[in-house]
């Protein structure tokens, strides 16, 4: 028996749950719970997380409070948030208990790779150098501690009981509440990247383009990381 959770934060999901819930039925081993915990859906993703057998919860919008709200419901020991338009691979459940048995590891997220009709190898191999270049350039002291930026795509995942002594995400945070949330962690262990690969959608940059997404996500972090945290969310929108 598994003794962690996936946590899935959703808003308006609908599309892309169904892929996701047959996903997770093909997992070995099982997870031992799935929380989803919605912001305030007006389509039918609580409905579908509910036929699925899912665990379902509803709280105000926004990742970090939404995270929060599910770390604090979840039984398992160790919680993975998984969004809802990533792909695990079948094993998900022994790679985050094998990693999470070193209490050296605080916190540690998959590789993923950016995937639609075609495999977005650029944009992927930038988010994986700018989980090293990011707290290198904005935040040395914690990267020389084993400290490294990682975001939702990584499916993230750590002891819950880690994430409680943290402190949580930012309730206020709509984005970017995973690299706050990765900063505090570094505080009671190592935030590392395991090689295990993990698919996540391009809808991103379906919609806006290679250039533009990738400009997108710059300037979010580096908004982020200058201290101008409010309505981040404003150059980050949504796309279902």
């Amino acid at each position: 028996m598994s003794d962690t959770c996936l946590l899935v934060p959703t808003l308006n999901e609908e599309k892309a749950l169904p892929k996701l819930i047959a996903d997770i039925a093909r997992l070995d081993p099982r997870p031992a719970e799935v929380l989803l915990v919605d912001g305030g859906s007006e389509d039918d993703t609580a409905r579908l997380a509910r036929e699925a057998g899912w665990r379902v919860i509803e709280t105000e919008r926004g990742r970090g409070a939404q995270i929060n709200a599910g770390v604090a419901a979840a039984s398992a020991t160790n919680v993975c948030v998984l969004h809802a338009d990533t792909v695990p691979p079948v094993d998900m459940v022994s790679v985050i208990e094998a990693v999470l048995a070193d209490r050296k590891t605080a916190l540690a997220g998959f590789t993923p790779i950016i995937r639609g009709e075609k495999t977005h190898w650029g944009t992927t191999a930038h988010n994986w150098a700018k989980t090293w270049y990011a707290p290198l350039l904005f935040r040395p002291s914690l990267f020389f501690r084993g400290g490294r930026l990682l975001f939702g795509d990584h499916a993230m995942f750590f002891r819950r009981e880690d994430f409680l002594a943290s402190g949580g995400c930012d309730p206020a945070a709509k984005v970017m509440e995973e690299a706050d949330l990765c900063i505090r962690m570094t505080e009671l262990g190592r935030v590392r990247l395991v090689p295990r690969m993990i698919e996540t959608s391009d809808r991103r940059i379906a919609e806006w383009g290679g250039l533009k997404a990738n400009w997108i996500y710059l300037k979010v972090g580096f908004l982020w990381a200058m201290g101008a945290r409010q309505r981040l969310e404003r150059h980050y929108p949504d796309v279902r």
